[in-house]
């Protein structure tokens, strides 16, 4: 029973979201619409590439890849146009330019000052540290003294 359940539910699972309806004729392109929908994100889902999402839009989007590389465009130009409509959010991975290079660059420079200050820190701590004073001859005797009773 159990091993039913599990095969209905990895059957019942697509694979990718894209139609039979949407698939072009020509491997080659069809082969890179797949490459181009899985470097775009759908606009209305959470981390989801176009290529396996079920939105609307989603489809959308994933036709007018497919009429762009029948037009002839390359696949820059294709994500060009895409996120020209769309805007930057749709590129899974942001251009490093402008003010995402400081979004590339800021978690590393966080990360090297915090171990810095640690490191200035720690090193601070070993020069407060007090030497243990040495004991004078006359102690030394009273606490054997003491140590002996």
């Amino acid at each position: 029973m159990l091993k039913r359940l599990l095969l209905l539910l990895v059957l019942a699972t697509p694979v990718h979201a894209v139609q039979p309806d949407e698939v072009l004729s020509d491997p080659g392109l069809e082969a890179r619409a797949r490459q181009i929908s899985q470097v775009l994100r759908c606009p209305v889902c959470q981390g989801e590439n176009i290529d396996e999402s079920n939105a609307g839009v989603s489809r959308d989007l994933r036709l007018a890849v497919r009429e762009r590389l029948v037009a002839g465009d390359s696949d820059a130009q294709v994500i060009d146009y895409i996120k020209d409509r769309f805007g930057e959010y749709v590129l899974f991975e942001p251009e490093r330019r402008g003010a995402n290079l400081i979004l590339y660059w800021i978690g590393p420079a966080v990360l090297v000052v915090a171990l810095g200050g640690i490191f200035l820190w720690l090193r601070g701590r070993r020069r407060e540290e007090e030497p243990v004073p040495v004991l004078s001859a006359e102690e030394e005797a009273r606490l054997k003294d003491l140590l002996k009773d």
